[in-house]
């Protein structure tokens, strides 16, 4: 692990921990070895630094909009900690590939399919890029989640800490069998990991994802 590394990892360990009350014992449930694929919920940029610096010292990579690397600090902060540049709005498939390469390697890949921040902390409609990555490269999926810092902003300007709650699903593959996957099969496969990760979260929060009672296991397989 380089200098800059760890320097980035101390530095945001510390910060987060001082403007949130973490619980992270949840993520003793992610697996020590191995590649894997994290899907999350992203509400705000205060889960990604919580996530790196607390599943330390596992080798963890994630997407990141290719227009972040124009700012030399930006820059060198991505290099630094291995993020991937995706150029959004296209069929990124260098990002992909590279993605792949780290997964071939035993890494954890942080993946939110729903593609943007929602502020609010209640589900959006997902994309299908993270059911493309588990299905080429065979790698297992474990849902994580955090909700509480969709209130960090307001907490900040009054001085708060912010309580940020983690919750980790199990782990399981993608079960294609001898269906064709077809766009269809992947809007259900993707719905199904999302019912996953919406089953952890409380109620609120569930947004498009709330109806649990529809939740199908047709394409998943436990580890």
């Amino acid at each position: 692990m380089t200098l800059s590394r760890r320097l980035i990892i101390a530095f945001f360990r510390i910060l987060t921990g001082a403007l949130c009350l973490i619980d992270d014992t949840p993520l003793r449930k992610v697996p020590p070895r191995g590649p894997l694929i994290l899907i999350i919920n992203h509400i705000n940029l205060v889960e990604v630094p919580v996530l790196y610096t607390r599943l330390q010292p596992r080798p963890i990579t994630g997407f990141v909009a290719a227009y972040r690397w124009k700012s030399a600090f930006f820059r060198w902060l991505l290099n630094a900690v291995d993020a991937i540049p995706l150029h959004r709005g296209t069929a990124d498939m260098s990002a992909m590939r590279e993605a792949l390469e780290r997964l071939k390697r035993g890494a954890i890949l942080v993946i939110a399919p729903e593609g943007t921040r929602s502020e609010h902390g209640r589900l959006q409609d997902a994309h299908a890029g993270s059911v493309l990555l588990a299905l080429h490269s065979g790698a297992p999926i474990q849902p994580v989640v955090c909700y509480g810092n969709e209130r960090f902003s307001d907490n900040l300007r009054h001085l708060r800490r912010t309580e940020l709650h983690l919750a980790v699903g199990e782990r399981f593959y993608l079960n294609v069998g001898t269906t064709r996957v077809s766009q269809d099969v992947r809007q259900e496969m993707l719905d199904e990991m999302m019912y996953r990760l919406a089953a952890l979260l409380p109620s609120e929060y569930r947004g498009v994802y709330a109806g649990l009672e529809r939740a199908s296991e047709n394409h998943i397989r436990p580890v």
